[in-house]
C-alpha cells in the first residue's frame, strides 16, 4: 500500500491540505458565515471572498488528559446566596460573552475567530446543496456530444498507444507456439544425453554422445533465431469517440420594473437574479440564461440592461409570460430542452390580468417547463397574483413553487429553498 503526503504550500506558506481539512471540519458553522455575508453585502460585492467569522467556541477541540484518581475528601465552604436544588438565573447578553452584548464591568470572553475566503471558496460554499429539480439528460440526433473512451485492443495504430503488456503477452505467445515442438525435441534430446552422462567413460557411445550435443546444438539455434519480438505481436489502445447525452438547459428569468416597484424592491429583485445567475454560470456550462424585463409590455433583454436599465411602467405580467412561450416555440423544443422559469415581481397586476396569467401557466408553460419559481417582494399582504399563483401550486405541485420575500434577510434563504438538492 503507498500513502501520498499533500505537502503543497498555498501563498502564505500554510499548508493547503491543512486549509482544506479546517474547512471541511468546520463547514456547517461557515456556511452560516457565508449566508449572513450574503445577505450584508452590496449587489456588486455578492460574488466576492472576503474575510468571514465564526463564533471561537464552535472551534474549541477536545483535549485528552489524565484526571484525579483515588478517593478525595473535601470540605468545601456553604455560601448565604444558594441552596441546594436552586435554579440560577441565565447571565445576561455581555457577562462573559466576548465581542457583543452590552458593556460589563465583570465577566470574560473570546473574540469570534476570523478569517479570510477566496472567491472560489466563498462561492463554493455559497451554492453547496443546491441543484436545477428534475434535470434531463436528452439525447440529439446530429447534434451530439462525444467523448473518447477506450474501447479494446486493436492490431493497428499510433505508437503512443502501445499496449505494453498485451503485446509482449502475444510475442511470449508467438514464440511458444512457433517453438514448441522443437522444445519438446530438445527436451528429449537433453535427457538422453543425460542418461549417458552417467554412465562411465569406458561404457559410453561416444559416436551418440557427439550427435546429441550436434543435434541440441543445432535446435537451439534454430530456437534463437526466432525474433523475441515481431510487428505482429504489436497491440494497441483502441480509442473510440461515444456519443454522451447533454443536459441542456435554459433559464428564463422574469423581472417586474413597473412603477409598483420601487427601488428597494427593485434592488431585493436583482440580488435573487444575481444568485441565480452565479449559481447557473458556475454548475452548468450548458445552461443558457434569457433575460425578460416587464411593465405593461415585456422585451428580451441582455444581462447588462437586465440589471442596469432604468425603464418603468404599468403592469401587465401575462405580457412577459407571452413572451417566454413565443421564445420556447422559436428556439427551445421541450423535446431538446430542459426549461426552467424564475419570475419576481411586488405581486401587483393590472384588472384581469392575473386569471390570464394562471391560463397560460397552467395550459402552455408548465406542462413543458422542468420547475417554475415565483417570489413575491412585499412587506404588505399579499396580491391578487399570489392568491392566483397559489391555485396553480396546488395543481403542479412538483414543478411549480412560490415563496414570500420581505427584506434582503430572506433573499439567500428562499433561494436555498427553491433550489435545494432533492434527496431521491
Amino acid at each position: 500500500m503507498s500513502y501520498i503526503i499533500d505537502r503543497r504550500l498555498n501563498a502564505k506558506n500554510k499548508s493547503a491540505v491543512n486549509r482544506q481539512r479546517f474547512l471541511r471540519r468546520y463547514r456547517n458553522q461557515i456556511q452560516k458565515a457565508v449566508s449572513d455575508a450574503v445577505n450584508e453585502r452590496s449587489i456588486t460585492d455578492i460574488d466576492k471572498g472576503g474575510k468571514v467569522s465564526i463564533p471561537g467556541r464552535d472551534i474549541s477541540e477536545p483535549i485528552i488528559h489524565h484526571g484525579q484518581g483515588g478517593y478525595n475528601e473535601r470540605v468545601l465552604p456553604g455560601n448565604k446566596h444558594f441552596s441546594e436544588g436552586d435554579k440560577i438565573a441565565r447571565p445576561q447578553s455581555g457577562e462573559g460573552q466576548g465581542g457583543s452584548g452590552k458593556a460589563s464591568d465583570s465577566g470574560e470572553g473570546e473574540d469570534d475567530f476570523s478569517f479570510t475566503l477566496s472567491q472560489e471558496e466563498f462561492l463554493d460554499f455559497m451554492f453547496d446543496g443546491l441543484e436545477l429539480p428534475n434535470l434531463v439528460k436528452r439525447q440529439l440526433s446530429g447534434l451530439e456530444e462525444f467523448k473518447t473512451v477506450r474501447g479494446g485492443i486493436a492490431n493497428e495504430g499510433q505508437p503512443g498507444r502501445v499496449n505494453i503488456v498485451r503485446t509482449l503477452r502475444s510475442a511470449n505467445m508467438r514464440r511458444l507456439a512457433l517453438t514448441g515442438g522443437k522444445r519438446r525435441q530438445l527436451q528429449a534430446l537433453q535427457s538422453e544425453l543425460a542418461e549417458l552422462e552417467q554412465l562411465p567413460e569406458s561404457e559410453r557411445d561416444l559416436e551418440r554422445y557427439q550427435e546429441l550435443l550436434d543435434a541440441i546444438a543445432k535446435i537451439e539455434r534454430s530456437i534463437g533465431k526466432v525474433p523475441w519480438l515481431d510487428t505482429f505481436d504489436l497491440k494497441y489502445n483502441l480509442m473510440i469517440k461515444q456519443p454522451v447525452p447533454r443536459s441542456k438547459a435554459v433559464m428564463f428569468c422574469i423581472m417586474d420594473v413597473s412603477g409598483s416597484m420601487d427601488q428597494a424592491t427593485k434592488d431585493i429583485a436583482k440580488r435573487f437574479f444575481i444568485l441565480l445567475y452565479l449559481f447557473l454560470q458556475r454548475n452548468y456550462e450548458k445552461t443558457e440564461i434569457v433575460f425578460i424585463r416587464h411593465h405593461t409590455s415585456a422585451k428580451e433583454v441582455d444581462e447588462d440592461e437586465f440589471f442596469h436599465s432604468r425603464e418603468t411602467g404599468g403592469t401587465v405580467v401575462s405580457s412577459a409570460l407571452r413572451l417566454m412561450q413565443d421564445i420556447i416555440k422559436d428556439r427551445y423544443s421541450p423535446e431538446q430542452w430542459n426549461i426552467y422559469g424564475a419570475q419576481a415581481s411586488d405581486g401587483d397586476n393590472w384588472g384581469e390580468d392575473s386569471d390570464v396569467c394562471r391560463d397560460i401557466l397552467a395550459d402552455d408553460l408548465l406542462p413543458s417547463c422542468q420547475y417554475f419559481s415565483y417570489i413575491e417582494i412585499t412587506n404588505n399582504e399579499h396580491q391578487a397574483l399570489w392568491n392566483v399563483y397559489e391555485t396553480i401550486q396546488q395543481e403542479f405541485p412538483d414543478v411549480f413553487a412560490l415563496q414570500h420575500i420581505r427584506g434582503v434577510a430572506d433573499i439567500y434563504p428562499v433561494f436555498r429553498e427553491l433550489f435545494h438538492k432533492k434527496v431521491a
